[in-house]
């Protein structure tokens, strides 16, 4: 499916709940960080990914710092990246589509509150 359908189908709803896994996830948010820069792609993907849950009868499934701290990775990459599209660009930064990078930066009980689901939490500085 090409970059604008994928979006089209997200934010539509049509997108099954099944195809939207963490690389899809990923793709999202390349899409809106390389679209939108990175405020914008917060406030957009946050909205979409508020609006597909509800559709898909997955209300309370959005998580405020998992979304923030993925674009803030995405963006990062991007800034540092010169693929030219989304296949290029995962391709060379593969490490996005672990979905336990967060653990880097938070304790499983910080990123498991309800206040890291409900708002952006900051990463805490961590001792080895």
């Amino acid at each position: 499916m090409r970059d604008d359908e994928f979006l089209l189908a997200l934010e539509t709803g049509t997108l099954p709940l099944a195809a939207f896994d963490h690389r899809a996830h990923v793709r999202a948010g390349y899409l809106y960080v390389t679209r939108h820069g990175f405020g914008g792609a917060v406030e957009r993907f946050a909205r979409t990914l508020k609006a597909f849950a509800a559709r898909h009868g997955k209300d309370g499934l959005y998580h405020e710092t998992i979304t923030v701290a993925f674009l803030a990775l995405i963006n990062e990459h991007v800034a540092a990246s010169a693929a030219p599209d989304w296949e290029s660009f995962i391709a060379g930064n593969p490490e996005l589509l672990d979905r336990g990078t967060l653990r880097h930066f938070y304790a499983a009980e910080e990123l498991a509150s309800p206040e890291a689901r409900r708002v952006f939490k900051l990463p805490r500085m961590r001792v080895a």
